[in-house]
């Protein structure tokens, strides 16, 4: 739904800056609705990734627990990363990245929404998803680069966690939010 009088921005021209696999910055010459032309406007553009609130069938939602570079901090959040290239489906990548992340997996995964993250800048979309009755049956399948702990906290106390700022990560405190109203809490 457009809101009326809201017209979008018309693309001139646009090449990407630098170029890597972890990350691609792209300069857009742009022309406003008013007629001015901006051309240093600049976009991250980023994989689309996945979310999911995963949850044993004796009510324990699982967790991740690792350190974010960028932040400088440690940080506990849903299990989740980037659809891969050639990955079509997100419920796919839903499912391998909580495996490969937790151990977990389940045959119970309902999409809930597909989100923008940052639309000022970042070009990806979030796939929020919640996965009923997950079972460990691996052990973690991590990069070189990942540490990750896993953390089994019961329903009941997520909404707190979120409350006292325990899990502050927004995709994290967004789909902790949505899934547990979902599941009438």
């Amino acid at each position: 739904m457009r809101a009326k009088g809201i017209e979008r921005w018309k693309t001139l021209k646009s090449y990407n800056v630098f170029e890597h696999k972890w990350y691609t910055l792209r300069r857009d010459h742009v022309e406003l609705p008013n007629g001015h032309v901006m051309d240093d406007y600049f976009v991250s553009v980023r994989p689309n990734v996945v979310l999911t609130f995963p949850v044993t069938e004796d009510g324990q939602v699982i967790f991740v627990r690792q350190y974010k570079h960028a932040a400088g901090d440690i940080f506990i959040e849903l299990p989740g990363g980037v659809i891969d290239e050639g990955e079509i489906e997100p419920l796919e990548a839903a499912k391998r990245e909580l495996l490969e992340e937790t151990g977990y997996t389940s045959d119970d995964v309902e999409p809930l929404l597909q989100v923008i993250d940052n639309p000022t800048k970042d070009t990806n979309k979030i796939y929020y998803f919640i996965a009923r009755n997950v079972q460990e049956v691996a052990a973690q399948d991590l990069d070189e680069s990942e540490n990750i702990e896993v953390l089994k906290v019961p329903l009941q106390e997520v909404e707190q966690m979120i409350l006292d700022g325990r899990v502050n990560v927004s995709g994290s405190v967004a789909l902790c939010l949505l899934a547990l109203r979902k599941l009438g809490l």
